[in-house]
């Protein structure tokens, strides 16, 4: 999951992830209160 306010940071961070084997982005968050719930119904193993 990434979490971050900047949605460039989010967008460039996806993108270099993406390259990467075995690394699977199950969601997204612009901001704390958002990252909490995503983190609550998704359980990712990273944010």
């Amino acid at each position: 999951m990434i979490a971050d306010d900047h949605r460039l940071f989010r967008e460039g961070l996806r993108l270099i992830l993406s390259r990467e084997g075995g690394i699977d982005i199950v969601g997204e968050a612009a901001h704390g209160l958002q990252t909490i719930e995503v983190v609550s119904d998704l359980q990712p193993d990273v944010v």
